[in-house]
């Protein structure tokens, strides 16, 4: 099986010597993404919402450089800082991009990285073709 590695430059890449996307055969794993810009700043503060569509975007993109689609997800994991106050906005936007895609998910209380900051999401994707079918050859 073909290896592809996918690196955004986020500011802990490097450091922590991890990869945005990795694709082992039809298999890829989306490291967890937060709503932190390139430039650095926050995407919506405090609004669980807007950065979980701001996260998903980011997350297509990251598929789309390992050959792969949102119609592939099969999984996701969300990290939020507080599930009250920001679980309804976090399955409302999984609503919107997953619908008629149907991920499993799971959500998890935990701390996050910087305040304002209150999700961070990870996806894993099978690529498959308009069938199912998968090509373990790849």
């Amino acid at each position: 099986m073909s290896v592809e590695t996918f690196k955004s430059g986020g500011r802990f890449e490097e450091t922590g010597s991890y990869a945005r996307a990795k694709r082992v055969g039809p298999f890829v794993y989306i490291a967890g993404t937060t709503a932190i810009e390139p430039s650095g700043k926050l995407h919506a503060p405090h609004d669980c919402y807007a950065q979980s569509l701001y996260i998903f975007r980011r997350i297509e993109e990251a598929l789309a450089e390992v050959g792969a689609e949102m119609r592939h997800v099969v999984r996701t994991r969300a990290f939020l800082t507080d599930m009250n106050a920001g679980g309804a906005g976090y399955v409302r936007a999984h609503g919107e991009v997953f619908k008629e895609i149907d991920p499993v998910t799971s959500g998890v209380e935990a701390g996050l990285t910087q305040p304002g900051l209150v999700i961070e999401i990870e996806a894993d994707a099978v690529i498959t073709d308009e069938e199912g079918r998968i090509d373990l050859r790849k």
